[in-house]
């Protein structure tokens, strides 16, 4: 069973903007990009926009206004011949999508969303519809960057090969201290950027916690801001919730690894610090909304791994 089937060679991919705005000509790169791995691209009008001037304030953060996002994320779930939502960089704007987000839509069109940072509030709404999303580089952002071919090879060789229920992932995990504690769990793979996650608490579109197995990765967030959103979790309720943690990259910021320590390691429970995935590099493909199981072995020799279910 593949939870995430294989896309068929010359499959349509839509690229969305449903946060920030990008530079005109790297919008110009992508359909050489796509085409260099056997697939189309169609490049909705949003991605083209920026908000300058709409909003007041200077809103030039947000790729288009709120209308033309979200018409263009639903005009991408609707199109019976595109096979997948690539949303083009993050940055902020999804979460002001998401009242207004033909669950209805989402849940009949079973498209799969492709993208991380800000798209986590996305993400989310996909894991409450039953979908499994892939958290995984953007076009923009990534692809096109020098230093980030691998990353690309790696999503891109995921969508033409598919991803089964039961594969299990040891990969080599980021180099430098992290945080590990040994033991096996299994829930539902959840979360993605930690300042989105604790955004989301409080709203009906945060994650479901309760048993899960939650990812964190974070940029440019210092020590005191960290500890910020984690105490943010540990109030809500969510680190208690949850059954063990994954965690990403933690990069451009001031000692992160101190309060992730310390909040996570007195709760005992399987952590995995290390994971490639993230804002750096490399940034893997990490398929949520699946059920899971974590396993963290006391031995930092040893492989520790995450096994996909049948979920």
């Amino acid at each position: 069973m593949f939870l995430i089937p294989p896309l068929p060679q010359d499959s349509l991919i839509a690229v969305v903007a449903p946060a920030g705005p990008a530079q005109p000509d790297a919008l110009a790169r992508l359909p050489d990009l796509y085409a260099r791995f056997g697939f189309r691209v169609r490049i909705y009008p949003g991605c083209h926009a920026t908000c300058a001037g709409e909003l007041g304030g200077g809103a030039d953060y947000l790729a288009g206004d709120d209308a033309t996002r979200l018409a263009d994320l639903h005009a991408a779930l609707a199109a019976p011949d595109v096979a997948a939502i690539h949303c083009m960089r993050g940055g902020y704007g999804a979460m002001r999508l998401l009242p207004e987000i033909d669950t209805a839509l989402v849940r009949s069109a079973r498209k799969l969303l492709i993208g991380y940072s800000d798209i986590t509030a996305l993400h989310a709404l996909w894991c409450r519809e039953g979908l499994v999303s892939l958290h995984a580089p953007m076009p923009t952002s990534d692809h096109l960057k020098a230093g980030r071919e691998a990353d690309t090879e790696a999503l891109f060789k995921l969508l033409q090969q598919g991803h089964a229920a039961g594969s299990t992932w040891q990969p080599a995990l980021l180099p430098g201290p992290s945080l590990r504690i040994a033991g096996s769990a299994t829930g539902r793979l959840v979360g993605g950027n930690l300042s989105l996650v604790a955004a989301l608490l409080g709203t009906p579109f945060a994650w479901p916690a309760h048993g899960s197995i939650l990812f964190l990765e974070d940029i440019n967030e210092d020590a005191h801001r960290v500890d910020r959103l984690l105490t943010q979790l540990r109030l809500a309720g969510v680190l208690d919730a949850v059954a063990g943690f994954v965690l990403g990259s933690f990069t451009e910021g001031d000692r992160p690894l101190g309060p992730l320590q310390q909040m996570l390691a007195p709760l005992g429970k399987p952590t995995l610090g290390g994971w490639p995935a993230g804002h750096g590099t490399p940034n893997l493909p990490l398929p949520l909304g699946a059920q899971v199981r974590l396993e963290v072995s006391a031995d930092i020799a040893q492989s520790s791994s995450l096994s996909w279910l049948d979920s």
